[in-house]
């Protein structure tokens, strides 16, 4: 769960407050880079931080590689960064957008897109769940609240019909309110039988199911052709729909965490339905990585084919969706990048 137990490189174990999920870690025991890699950058002297800035391009010069970024300033002020190598880490949504917004002569279908696969191949990660309800008090709202139950359905099987698999997560789902306002599938949502859920809370606890999403090119980000944001840049279109495999995947999953509640001696244990995805934390696949230029847009290191001097480094260059959480597999992958961006640096290759 990458949460500190004890005393470790200048930040200190888990307080065990149980506001892991959605919350930034008031003791720093979490190690997300908030505390820990942006921090480290800092100290080095060669990390400066801008804190409310809003890159809105990425310019390029006659030889077609990149020559820095174009962005807003906390105050609004637009403000030109200029760049020996320029890398793109805003994930599987805004890292398209920003490509297919800095178009130019040279790349009219937006940069690092000859391959016309900048923002295709949009993954959300399907997911369902089970909320359940047991005699005696769990108290699953403290201390962390993720603990991977197994891994026992997360490879495919032909025998089930469908494509996919995933794992199934043992957590609190959410604080209080979060769990009063959770609705869906079989959840009471009114009357005696919703208070009795409310007034459950201690006694309760979630179970619930990550897996595949399938890489379709035409689930995608695009520029929307009128839309614009506060600052006038044009806006994204997302246009997305689960593959069929995926929500059998989904509700597969959900009847065996259901399963395991039962197991497990709940009370009472409610479905939630696996409903079609409007969007996600999970932004995965629409800058690929690849081999070939003519169907990829960045290299095993991370290198986009058009500019020798862009990187790419987030989920946007998955080509599967994996069947679960993709955050530290991002991590591994963006310090692999930086070895490499740095050997290219030192060949002056970049």
């Amino acid at each position: 769960m990458a949460i500190n137990s004890q005393f470790y490189r200048g930040r200190p174990g888990c307080a065990h407050c149980g506001f892991c999920i959605g919350f930034g870690c008031e003791v720093m025991a979490k190690s997300s880079t908030l505390y820990t890699m942006i921090p480290e950058a800092e100290a080095t002297g060669r990390c400066e931080v801008r804190p409310g800035s809003y890159v809105f391009r990425v310019e390029t010069n006659a030889k077609g590689r990149a020559a820095g970024v174009a962005y807003f300033d906390g105050e609004k002020r637009e403000q030109f960064q200029k760049a020996r190598a320029v890398v793109v880490c805003a994930n599987g949504a805004e890292t398209p957008r920003l490509l297919l917004n800095s178009s130019s002569a040279r790349f009219p279908h937006g940069l690092a897109n000859t391959s016309g696969m900048v923002g295709k191949h949009l993954m959300f990660n399907q997911g369902a769940g089970v909320h359940a309800e047991f005699e005696h008090e769990l108290n699953e709202y403290k201390s962390v609240q993720v603990t991977r139950i197994l891994h026992d359905f997360y490879d495919s099987d032909p025998k089930r019909g469908f494509y996919g698999g995933g794992g199934i997560d043992a957590r609190m789902g959410s604080q209080p309110i979060g769990w009063a306002l959770a609705s869906g599938g079989d959840l009471p949502r009114w009357g005696a039988e919703y208070k009795d859920r409310l007034e459950g809370f201690r006694r309760s606890m979630v179970s619930t199911a990550h897996c595949t999403s399938l890489a379709m090119e035409t689930n995608s980000v695009s520029i929307d052709p009128t839309l614009k944001d506060v600052w006038g840049i044009p806006a994204m279109r997302v246009t997305y729909k689960d593959h069929p495999d995926d929500l059998a995947t989904a509700s597969f999953l959900r009847d065996r965490a259901h399963d395991i509640m039962q197991a497990a001696g709940a009370k009472r244990a409610w479905k939630t339905d696996p409903q079609p995805r409007r969007g996600s934390v999970h932004l995965l696949g629409t800058c690929r990585m690849g081999d070939d230029p003519a169907s990829s847009v960045v290299d095993k290191h991370h290198r986009t084919h058009d500019v020798p001097n862009l990187f790419l480094c987030d989920g946007s260059s998955f080509v599967t969706s994996g069947r679960g959480q993709p955050t530290m597999t991002i991590q591994a992958l963006a310090f692999r990048a930086a070895d490499h961006i740095g050997q290219f640096a030192k060949r002056n290759d970049i």
